[in-house]
């Protein structure tokens, strides 16, 4: 037994594991792919309570009409506010300071106009050398949209040759380094292809201290790992929710901005007709008057029927315990995981994941040593066994706690060890 009272997984089976799993029957919650689904980390699966939160909207939509905006505790003038505590909750911020707005990649567009504030030798941003593409077109196109080169102030941290993943010196030193020229730290929470976790409070830390701003992108973040953006002091941040929050593709994105911020009337910022005070938002008047919160970065109306779908997920991640809940579960399959995969596979995949808990999160990073990764790749799909393939080498496999099972993670390992064989 662990120090928790259940059995160990550095030594149980999966089905010793299963059957004392307290969130085991949080599968049900969902409608799953056939097969084994460990691709939650791209796509989340679908909240059965879904389609009921979407149907009551389409039946609102269908007898109250235009009216559907105003009426009862559902209305949708103030639909995206249903989200937010909970949104709140796992990002590890205070109300005022989140929001679900748009997509990700124009919440960070947005955020960027207000937070990159180039100013004589300050202009440079700071992002990592394998940056999901968005993030990297995001601060190419703002540095030039400011009239400056990306060939001079965009700063491009690797990690050391031969290595994975970025150490938390490395990147503290890099800002040292550049300090009164950093006008941005820019960096993902978690990054997609290695799945490591950044440091973000010693990242915010050291940003500060050189005068820079600092912001993460939370896509592979949020619903997965533990998040104190406003204890740590972040100066903004932004998330899909497609992913771990299971809101269906396309789903409605987020955005976090610090209290300190929200309404500092210097920040230069784009302005729409839902960022307004809702008191005379329907007055009609053309004098921007910004809501004291992350909201004045609003531009329109919430999408509704995305955000009912998110609002089922949410509510099953609360029924789950929430965050903390799930991510003790989560690192007991990795533990389990990583046992297999040791006893089992060790010389013929490596994860390039970090070995310590605290700096990944729920996805693989799996390379095939003999080179033929796509071939077992596409041999998985085959099989029914859904994860996904980035270029150049990985195979990223995601046990997501709310409804992967350890015993999805065994059969995983079982088949990968027949292919890669």
């Amino acid at each position: 037994m662990s120090t928790d009272g259940l059995p160990d997984p550095a030594t149980a089976t999966a089905a010793e594991l299963d059957a004392a799993d307290p969130l085991a029957g949080f599968r049900d919650e969902f409608e799953l792919p056939e097969g084994i689904y460990l691709v939650g980390n791209s796509l989340g699966a679908l909240p059965r309570a879904a389609r009921t939160h979407v149907g009551i909207e389409f039946d609102r939509w269908q007898t109250l009409g235009v009216e559907g905006h105003f009426t009862g505790e559902l209305a949708w003038k103030d639909y995206h506010e249903l989200v937010t505590d909970q949104l709140a909750r796992l990002v590890g911020a205070r109300s005022a300071e989140v929001v679900a707005m748009n997509g990700l990649t124009v919440n960070l567009h947005l955020l960027l106009i207000s937070f990159y504030r180039p100013d004589g030798r300050r202009r440079k941003i700071l992002i990592e050398d394998h940056a999901f593409p968005s993030d990297h077109f995001v601060a190419e196109s703002q540095i030039r949209q400011r009239g400056l080169d990306p060939a001079e102030c965009l700063e491009v941290l690797a990690p050391r040759e031969g290595e994975d993943t970025l150490r938390r010196d490395d990147i503290v030193a890099a800002i040292d380094r550049l300090g009164d020229e950093l006008a941005l730290v820019f960096l993902p929470g978690v990054q997609y292809y290695t799945g490591q976790v950044m440091p973000m409070a010693d990242i915010t830390a050291a940003g500060h201290a050189v005068g820079a701003t600092v912001g993460f992108d939370l896509a592979h973040a949020i619903g997965n790992v533990p998040l104190a953006l406003h204890d740590w002091d972040v100066d903004f941040a932004a998330w899909c929710s497609y992913k771990y929050l299971n809101s269906g593709p396309g789903g409605v994105a987020g955005a976090y901005v610090h209290e300190r911020h929200v309404a500092d009337p210097d920040l230069p910022k784009l302005h729409g007709w839902w960022g307004t005070d809702p008191a005379t938002r329907f007055e009609m008047a053309t004098e921007f008057d910004a809501i004291p919160s992350v909201e004045s970065w609003q531009l329109s109306n919430a999408p509704i029927l995305p955000i009912a779908v998110l609002r089922a997920s949410l509510d099953v991640i609360d029924a789950a315990g929430g965050l903390r809940a799930l991510r003790a579960k989560s690192e007991r399959q990795i533990v389990f995981f990583d046992r297999l995969l040791a006893e089992r596979l060790d010389g013929r995949v490596v994860n390039l994941a970090p070995p310590t808990l605290a700096d990944r999160g729920c996805q693989y990073a799996l390379q095939v040593v003999a080179g033929d990764g796509r071939r077992v790749f596409d041999e998985l799909a085959a099989r029914h066994v859904l994860c996904d393939w980035r270029e150049p080498d990985v195979i990223r496999a995601a046990p997501v706690p709310l409804y992967n099972s350890f015993a999805d993670i065994e059969r995983f390992v079982d088949i990968l060890d027949e292919i890669v064989a």
